[in-house]
């Protein structure tokens, strides 16, 4: 089961490069000066991503923990 522990790994490394993206992302907007507005619009259009990002984290974490169950 070593190999599920690698899949899980990657998919959790993918999930948490996923979320540094969606933090620099809303840091670049707030960085920018954007209205009140706009900043509203761009945290809208991360948020989904965000959510993604997370539950790709979370099913690689939880791979890990099944691999080394079953190994």
């Amino acid at each position: 089961m070593v190999w599920l522990i690698w899949i899980g790994a990657a998919i959790s490394v993918a999930g948490l490069l996923g979320l540094v993206w969606c933090i620099l992302k809303v840091v670049k907007a707030r960085k920018a000066g954007l209205s009140d507005e706009e900043l509203r619009d761009v945290v809208k259009q991360v948020v989904p991503l965000n959510m993604g990002a997370l539950f790709l984290s979370t099913i690689g974490l939880m791979m890990v923990i099944l691999g080394i169950f079953l190994g």
